[in-house]
């Protein structure tokens, strides 16, 4: 019986995330495999949870809708913010990330949809909310 992966394996892994139609974000079949400690972030939780029970060497396709991925897009996370109120030292350009702190010293991530001179329109979703995922994956091995 060949081993399986848990939610706390080290895995070396083949992967490939693209959109619902199919159009690839992020893979490396073609290339270097990854090796991930699943259980502290590397890889997103969604796609973790694929992973979680499938043996050594076989290939799967998960097709996830976007609840089950990186959820719905949340229009309430879509603020406009006055530039005075933006991190200072950023350069600002529609489609780029920008970071922020929260009181507490924690970091967050928007994306600047939307930028005039008065204000920029900032989302806090995950880039890919609200959109299906096809996550193929190979399991090559766990360490």
């Amino acid at each position: 019986m060949s081993e399986r992966v848990k939610r706390d394996s080290l895995v070396t892994l083949n992967y490939r995330v693209a959109s619902g139609d199919d159009t690839e974000l992020i893979g490396t079949f073609g290339s270097t495999p990854a090796t991930l400690q699943l259980g502290n972030g590397e890889l997103a939780p969604p796609l973790e949870a694929c992973l979680d029970g499938l043996p050594v060497g076989e290939r799967q396709v998960f097709l996830l809708d976007p609840e089950q991925a990186f959820g719905a897009h949340n229009p309430q996370l879509v603020q406009r913010i006055p530039r005075a109120d933006l991190p200072h030292g950023t350069a600002l350009e529609a489609l780029s990330m920008v970071e922020f702190s929260a009181p507490n010293g924690a970091k967050f991530t928007g994306l600047v949809r939307e930028l005039d001179e008065q204000a920029a329109l900032i989302d806090f979703n995950h880039p890919l909310a609200g959109k299906s995922i096809r996550f193929e994956v190979e399991v090559i091995g766990i360490l």
